[in-house]
C-alpha cells in the first residue's frame, strides 16, 4: 500500500473522535506501522521551526543599530523579542486546543502562512518607499503576525513524534524538530550582525530572512496532505488526547508532578529568552562587540544542538527522561552562575565564550527532553496541551523577568570600555540584573530537584499494549519497538 493516503485523505476534515474511532479500528486489525513520509514531514516542522525563530531573534544581536535604524529606543526594539512573548501568553491555550482538535496538517499550514506574510511585512516595512512614521509599525506588524505562528509550530514536535513515529524514536524525532528552533537562534546570531556590518541596513537582512519562511510556507501548504497516519505507530496514540481539552487542561492544573514541571522548567526557558535577547546588551557595555556576542550566541547554540542530538539517542535507549533533566538543569544553573561574573568583566573572551558553551551544552539541550518528560507524566492528555501549557508558562516568566531585568539595568553615567551605539540608554550597568537571572536560574532547579517525582504513564501503558512489533513502512519489514530503525 502506498502509506494509504487515499484513506487518510478521508479523515481530514473529521472530529477528533472520529480519527480516534479509526485508530481504534485499525489497531484491533493490524500491527502498528510507521512510514516513510514521516520524515518528511519532520523536515517541513525543522525548516518551519528554524525560520520562526529566526525571525524571533533577528533584532536582538543587533539591538542597536536596529534602534539607529528604525529611530527608536532600546526598550522599543526589545519589544520586537518580546511580542513573541505576549502572544504566546495569550494565544497559547488556543493553539494547544487547535493541535489536539483540529490537527497537525491544520496548525503546520496555518502557522507556515502565518510566519511567511509576517516575514514578508516585515521586509515591506523597511522598503524606502515606506513613510518613516509607518516603518516601525509595520514592522511590529509582521513581527507580531510571525509570533502567532510560533506557538503553532513550536508546540508541535511532541505531537508530531507521536503521531508519527514509534516510541524508539520519539526522542529523537522531538529533538531535531525542537532542535531546529535552536538552529534558528543560531543563524540569527550569525547572519543579524554579519549582514548589518556588511551593508549597515535592514532591507537586505529582512530579504534573506523573508526566504526560508517562503519556502516552508510552499512545502507546509502542498506537501502536507494527511492529518494522521493509516496506521498507528504505538498504542499510545489509540488513547492520548482521549480527555477533552478542558477536561485534560483540569487534569494537568491537579498533577503535582506536572505542576513542579511546569513552574520550574518553564522558569528555565524564561532565563533562556532573557540570555537571547539581552546578551549583546549586557556585553556591549564591557567593550566586547556585536560579532563577539552573536558569536557567543551561536556557541552556546552550536553546544545546544550537539548536545541534544546525543540526550535525544541515550533517552531514546534508556528512558531516563526524569535524571537527565534534574542533571542538566543543574549544570545549567552553574553555568548561569558563572555567566553572571565573568560577563561583568573585560577582556575574558576565552572564558565568556566557554562558559555560554557550558549553557547552552546543558540548558538549550535538555528543552526536548523536559517537553518528552512532561507528556510521560500527564499521559493520556494530549501532547500538544502537556507541552504547551510548559511553554505557556515559559513565556509568562519570561515576559515578567525581561521587565524586571530591564528594570534593574540602571543608566552609567561614565562607561569608557562601552561600544554600545550612542544614546540615552544605549550604556546600562547589568551587574545586578545578571546575578538576579542567576539567582531565579538555581532557584527554579533547586525546587525541580527537590520536588520532582513522577510515573512514566506513557511507556507504562505501551509495555501492557500488543502488539509487540512496529513494520517500517520504508523498508518493507518488522522492527521491533526495542530495536533501532533499519
Amino acid at each position: 500500500m502506498e502509506d494509504g493516503s487515499a484513506e487518510t485523505e478521508a479523515l481530514i476534515g473529521n472530529s477528533s473522535e472520529d480519527v480516534r474511532s479509526h485508530l481504534d479500528g485499525r489497531n484491533a486489525a493490524a500491527e502498528f506501522k510507521v512510514y516513510k513520509r514521516r520524515w518528511f514531514i519532520l523536515f517541513v516542522l525543522c525548516l518551519l521551526n528554524c525560520s520562526n525563530s529566526m525571525s524571533w531573534l533577528t533584532f536582538a544581536p543587533v539591538a542597536d543599530q536596529t534602534a539607529q535604524y528604525l529611530q527608536v529606543s532600546l526598550n522599543l526594539v526589545n519589544w520586537l523579542s518580546l511580542v513573541y512573548v505576549l502572544v504566546a501568553i495569550f494565544f497559547s491555550l488556543i493553539t494547544t486546543w487547535v493541535l489536539d482538535t483540529l490537527g497537525l496538517r491544520f496548525s503546520l499550514i496555518m502557522g507556515s502562512w502565518l510566519n511567511m506574510l509576517g516575514s514578508v511585512l516585515r521586509y515591506v516595512g523597511v522598503l524606502n518607499c515606506i513613510p518613516k512614521w509607518a516603518v516601525f509599525p509595520m514592522v511590529m506588524g509582521g513581527q507580531t503576525l510571525c509570533a502567532f505562528a510560533q506557538p503553532l509550530v513550536i508546540f508541535a514536535p511532541t505531537k508530531l513524534a507521536a503521531l508519527w513515529f514509534p516510541d524508539y524514536q520519539r526522542a529523537t524525532a522531538n529533538m531535531m524538530a525542537s532542535m531546529a528552533n535552536t538552529v534558528g537562534l543560531l543563524f540569527a546570531n550569525i547572519f543579524s550582525p554579519m549582514i548589518i556590518s556588511y551593508n549597515n541596513n535592514l532591507v537586505m537582512l529582512l530579504f534573506i530572512y523573508a526566504i526560508p519562511a517562503t519556502v516552508a510556507c510552499f512545502l507546509a501548504t502542498v506537501g502536507i496532505r494527511e492529518r494522521v497516519p493509516p496506521t498507528p505507530p504505538s498504542a499510545s496514540v489509540v488513547t492520548s488526547s482521549s480527555e477533552p481539552f478542558l477536561q485534560g487542561v483540569k487534569l494537568l492544573l491537579t498533577n503535582k508532578a506536572y505542576m513542579v514541571l511546569l513552574v520550574c522548567f518553564g522558569s528555565g526557558i524564561g532565563i533562556f529568552t532573557c540570555f537571547s535577547t539581552f546578551l549583546e546588551q549586557i556585553l556591549c557595555v564591557k567593550g566586547y562587540s556585536n560579532d563577539f556576542a552573536g558569536l557567543c550566541g551561536a556557541v552556546s547554540i552550536v553546544f545546544g544542538v550537539l548536545g541534544a542530538f546525543f540526550l535525544g539517542l541515550y533517552v531514546d535507549k534508556t528512558k531516563n527522561f526524569t535524571e537527565v533533566t534534574k542533571i542538566n538543569m543543574c549544570l545549567t544553573s552553574l553555568g548561569c552562575s558563572v555567566f553572571a561574573v565573568v560577563s561583568q568583566l573585560s577582556d575574558q573572551k576565552i572564558i565568556i565564550g566557554a562558559v555560554c558553551a557550558w549553557f547552552g551544552l546543558f540548558g538549550y539541550s535538555v528543552y526536548p527532553i523536559a517537553m518528552e518528560l512532561g507528556v510521560e507524566c500527564s499521559y493520556p492528555v494530549g501532547e500538544a496541551t502537556s507541552s504547551g501549557l510548559i511553554f505557556v508558562s515559559g513565556q509568562i516568566q519570561a515576559a515578567l523577568y525581561m521587565l524586571l531585568l530591564q528594570a534593574l539595568a540602571k543608566p552609567v553615567a561614565d562607561s569608557p570600555l562601552s561600544v554600545c551605539a550612542t544614546g540615552a540608554d544605549a550604556n546600562l550597568s547589568w551587574t545586578v540584573p545578571v546575578l538576579v537571572m542567576a539567582g531565579l536560574c538555581a532557584l527554579g532547579t533547586c525546587c525541580f530537584v527537590g520536588f520532582f517525582h513522577t510515573d512514566y504513564r506513557r511507556l507504562r501503558a505501551e509495555a501492557t499494549a500488543s502488539p509487540k512489533t512496529v513494520t517500517d513502512q520504508s523498508t518493507g519489514g518488522d522492527t521491533w519497538a526495542n530495536s533501532t530503525d533499519a
